[in-house]
């Protein structure tokens, strides 16, 4: 796998990218994806071989990609709880059964809009920079972080949805429209907000970050960034935002 490194900067190239940096963003199209969605699959093969960009930026850390390349897919196992922790290990455990419960109702795997995206990459020639935190990470903190509050919440609405079938309904197979995502986020932002900045608000940044460096290690070239259609438009925003204020160095 190319790798995309993180450049070193002297002063001329601060100047230059603090002067040009507004117009950087031009050359980089993001794809909005649903991770169970045959439709996000033709998109993001359609679009890299049409743009053909010099990088494709994939939500994924090296630990996801290979999982979703290998044919022998891993289980959990009691080992991990010390790594991630036990409600990391659950969560986890819970989104593997999601998974694959899912995976037998759409005849679409989770994350395979990703593995295209990956494959479409080196099919096209294009360098792939995998942009997302490390999952282990992110499961670590999910484990610090989840409220007793919220576990209470997580039950009453799986309830909800279960056994009583209320809660928000919408097409799996379709990339939700935008007003319905930002819906979405809003309210998990209010009834789970330590789940929200853990899976969404950290990775974000670190998504944020990593394709600004990217950006200036390729000034006025096409990038492709496939993410989840839930991130987009704050990841957006926080590009601009540390472009214009030099924020993704460390």
């Amino acid at each position: 796998m190319r790798k995309v490194y993180v450049m070193k900067y002297d002063y001329l190239n601060y100047l230059k990218i603090m002067v040009f940096s507004y117009h950087m963003i031009d050359n980089v199209v993001f794809i909005g994806t649903s991770h169970i969605s045959p439709e996000s699959i033709r998109d993001v093969k359609r679009i890299i071989a049409s743009k053909k960009p010099v990088v494709v930026a994939i939500e994924l850390d090296r630990k996801r990609l290979s999982a979703l390349l290998s044919k022998k897919k891993r289980k959990l196992s009691l080992a991990d709880i010390g790594r991630i922790g036990l409600k990391g290990w659950l969560f986890a455990l819970f989104g593997q059964w999601i998974q694959k419960k899912l995976g037998k109702k759409l005849g679409v795997l989770p994350g395979s809009e990703m593995l295209a995206a990956y494959k479409a990459a080196k099919q096209n020639g294009c360098h792939v920079a995998l942009v997302d935190q490390d999952i282990e990470k992110t499961l670590r903190n999910f484990s610090r972080r989840l409220s007793w509050k919220e576990r209470w919440h997580f039950l009453v609405d799986a309830i909800k949805g279960l056994v009583f079938k209320k809660g928000v309904k919408f097409d799996l197979r379709k990339i939700p429209e935008d007003a319905l995502i930002e819906r979405l986020i809003s309210e998990l932002k209010v009834r789970y907000p330590n789940i929200y900045k853990v899976l969404i608000e950290d990775r974000n940044k670190v998504i944020a970050r990593n394709l600004c460096r990217i950006i200036v290690r390729f000034p006025d070239q096409v990038i492709v960034v496939v993410l989840g259609a839930g991130h987009v438009r704050e990841v957006k925003e926080l590009v601009k935002k540390y472009l214009k204020d030099y924020d993704f160095i460390h």
